[in-house]
């Protein structure tokens, strides 16, 4: 499978080619399930388009980061049925990942997608633990008749992989049982206030190696109000970002998606700041 450029590269990315690049960025502009606000399919071309705002010395990490090389592919084709989408989206993460040495970053889209992007992570990594930044504990079953819901996005890799989730504050009652059970870990909000036990506890709780799924609905809406189910008191950015750093500079992260970014007319908070936490990610990675 031949992944092209997009029309449009991410934070001015010239890179004709996936091959040289330290990062490969996936669009999937999936949005089938949403159940509150709407609008996730338009989150990946909002946050390609606000990263041209973005400075390319990071002022934290002292870098320019993309020079260390990101290649923006073209956008997942979306227009399928959920039958069909999943598998697919499944088949083109294994090529991509069959194809290049560098640092996956997916852009959603609704958290319904990581479904379709763990599984070819899941069989390279046996020891592939998931951190979950989320404001919702994702781990239905199924929802509203599907089992390919954003309400059940981390179900299926709970039941065989570790789960550490992080941000939660909400959680249904048909899912309280899975919450803190089996290969679950889930720290909620209101209990996790000392952020340096937290980030201890995280560190300790993940394997070696870590895939990273972040709804931007994790934070605060303060930091993130463009999002589809906001929940009051999420991380505000500084402490968000202190445990990311503490993560990709202690494990081996393999894989990173960023979800749910809904954007909102006439304010591009969202979308920037989606696009700065994407940027900010990679520069963490890159210190290694």
């Amino acid at each position: 499978m031949e992944f092209k450029p997009a029309s449009k590269q991410f934070i001015f990315g010239k890179m004709p080619r996936m091959q040289g690049a330290k990062f490969v960025i996936l669009p999937v502009p999936y949005e089938k399930t949403t159940s509150y606000g709407h609008g996730t399919r338009r989150g990946p071309a909002a946050i390609i388009d606000a990263s041209w705002q973005l400075e390319l010395w990071d002022e934290e990490t002292g870098a320019e980061t993309h020079k260390e090389g990101i290649f923006t592919a073209r956008p997942v084709n979306c227009a399928l049925p959920e039958n069909k989408f999943f598998p697919r989206l499944e088949r083109t993460v294994d090529a991509l990942l069959s194809s290049m040495d560098a640092i996956p970053f997916f852009i959603g889209g609704e958290h319904s997608v990581t479904q379709g992007l763990l599984p070819p992570f899941l069989r390279r990594h046996k020891d592939l633990s998931i951190l979950h930044f989320d404001a919702h504990a994702d781990l239905r079953p199924s929802y509203e008749g599907s089992r390919h819901s954003h309400a059940c996005a981390v179900y299926p890799a709970s039941r065989t992989n570790r789960l550490v989730q992080i941000g939660i504050r909400s959680v249904g009652a048909d899912e309280r049982q899975f919450h803190k059970a089996g290969n679950v870990k889930t720290h909620l909000m209101h209990e996790s206030c000392d952020f340096g036990k937290l980030e201890r506890d995280i560190l300790r709780e993940l394997t070696g190696t870590v895939y990273l799924t972040i709804d931007v609905d994790g934070f605060d809406p303060s930091v993130m109000p463009g999002t589809g189910t906001p929940q009051p008191g999420g991380f505000l950015w500084q402490d968000a970002l202190k445990l990311f750093s503490a993560v990709c500079a202690k494990k081996k992260v393999v894989g990173v998606d960023v979800v749910e970014v809904a954007p909102v007319k006439g304010s591009h908070i969202t979308e920037f700041n989606a696009a700065k936490l994407i940027y900010r990610l990679m520069g963490y990675l890159s210190r290694k």
